[in-house]
């Protein structure tokens, strides 16, 4: 089956699977770059045809535009049609109070200069702490730069709803939220979703697979403990304790294969194809260095749960005892344990 695909707004179409770029940034273990940048093309060949980047995920802009240029190269003529690219403007934390207008389109020449297009699809806007500098003067420049013809679409990640509505009272159109959201990870359930839904606003979805975890290949495994060097492990392990610890995740993973064996596809696809049902979600990110298991990738095309499947996977979740709280709460303590592994200025000379 092929890759569904939905309109985020009249005239723009996204693949439902979008291809994530973090696994690509630093700190997530070797891979050859070259294979990685290749394997782009055989994801849009797939159907697969929306990739993920931001500012700060070091080297991925660059990646992604190499790939543009491959792909102009073997196909010749424009490629903005084929293949949609959502980046991310994250100022740094410590820059917010001085960070200027030209400091905004500064960032925007650079990401437009890395990707090889001459107009941005979806910019994701993100600002570490609203209470520091003037977001939304920040954010009208993005609006101005829209009018400019650089970006076509304005989005936000990682704020709720409360965080968005002074945004969408000056009336930004803003498209869509990037936030996290899973079966481990159901804080944007409800209403998150239903808010988003009332302002015509779209959920993109990452996390869905966890980092890895919600896969076949930890179906039994013994609890690792916290011992990563990986900080997308660590970050996706302290959701599954959030969760309920790891045996309720081992049940959850179980009821997943057992579904998965009736549908004959792996338990990724299962937990992608539950996640893509969910009201508001416009698509879910999966992140892959590689085409290397792009099988599973596009195996939850093909799945169709039924109402006693959803009921099976429901009874798992049901008994979970978190994430609490809104969006992104937890992540934006940052003395807390979400908070303390996250990178603030990641546009600074390091």
């Amino acid at each position: 089956m092929s890759v569904s695909r939905t309109d985020l707004r009249p005239g723009y179409s996204i693949s439902r699977i979008i291809k994530g770029g973090w696994q690509l940034a630093g700190g997530h273990g070797s891979f050859d770059r070259q294979q990685a940048v290749d394997d782009m093309l055989r994801f849009v060949d797939n159907g697969i045809t929306t990739f993920d980047c931001a500012d700060i995920y070091t080297g991925v802009e660059e990646m992604i535009g190499d790939a543009v240029k491959q792909l102009r190269q073997r196909d010749g003529g424009p490629v903005e049609e084929r293949i949609q690219v959502h980046t991310k403007l994250v100022p740094d934390l410590d820059s917010l109070s001085t960070i200027t207008h030209r400091d905004i389109e500064a960032i925007i020449d650079r990401s437009l200069k890395r990707l090889n297009l001459e107009q941005l699809h979806l910019v994701q806007f993100y600002w570490w702490d609203l209470s520091l500098g003037d977001p939304l003067a920040s954010l009208d420049v993005l609006k101005t730069l829209r009018d400019k013809g650089k970006i076509r679409y304005l989005g936000c990640t990682n704020w709720d709803q409360s965080a968005m509505q002074g945004f969408v009272d000056k009336d930004f159109d803003m498209v869509s939220a990037q936030v996290q959201y899973s079966l481990l990870d159901h804080r944007p359930a409800g209403a998150f979703s239903q808010w988003c839904s009332d302002n015509d606003i779209r959920i993109l979805c990452y996390g869905v697979l966890a980092g890895g975890f919600l896969t076949d290949r930890w179906l039994g495994q013994p609890d690792p403990g916290f011992a990563f060097e990986n900080r997308s492990l660590i970050k996706y392990r302290l959701i599954i304790e959030d969760f309920g610890g790891w045996d309720l995740f081992q049940a959850l993973l179980e009821t997943l294969a057992d579904i998965g064996r009736q549908q004959g596809v792996p338990l990724s696809a299962v937990a992608t194809s539950y996640m893509l049902q969910q009201p508001q979600v416009a698509a879910t990110i999966i992140g892959a260095r590689t085409a290397a298991n792009i099988g599973n990738t596009l195996a939850s095309a093909a799945v169709c749960l039924d109402e006693s499947q959803n009921a099976s996977i429901e009874a798992v979740t049901s008994q979970r005892r978190g994430p609490l709280g809104n969006v992104y709460a937890l992540e934006k303590d940052r003395n807390g344990p979400h908070g303390r592994i996250m990178k603030y200025n990641l546009n600074a000379p390091q």
